[in-house]
């Protein structure tokens, strides 16, 4: 006879998250202001609608904007973005640089995805856990 939860579990949508962190995880670094935070940040898709929606969509935007080819995807780096280096140097013109931002931001709001995100002051973790 068949488990009726090994049934159930076939129904339900698959989701995946991806995580990257800012900043770096040495502690020894802590004590300089620019490096005394590190942030997770997780974001939550289902895979269905990565398939049907977003990752379609990305596409098209990386492609109108940056000409994007198969055989050398483009990987939305934010250093490289804000400073418009290869391959965004595009963005150096004012114009396109609001053009693709408007349009990324008008992505990121109709998108359906949720983020989690932890912020560690590994000033403050390094103090209390001293070892």
């Amino acid at each position: 006879m068949d488990n009726i939860s090994d049934r159930s579990t076939l129904n339900r949508p698959a989701y995946r998250i991806y995580i990257d962190e800012v900043g770096n995880p040495d502690l020894d670094s802590s004590d300089n202001p620019n490096h005394r935070f590190l942030n997770l940040k997780g974001v939550i898709i289902q895979l269905d609608y990565v398939k049907s929606t977003l990752h379609p969509q990305m596409e098209a935007l990386k492609d109108r904007h940056f000409g994007c080819h198969p055989d050398e995807p483009i990987i939305l780096h934010r250093k490289e973005l804000m400073n418009a280096r290869y391959p965004f140097q595009k963005l150096r013109e004012p114009d396109a640089r609001r053009r693709f931002d408007s349009e990324f931001l008008d992505l990121l709001i109709s998108w359906q995805y949720v983020v989690i995100t932890v912020c560690i002051d590994k000033k403050h973790h390094k103090e209390t856990y001293r070892i």
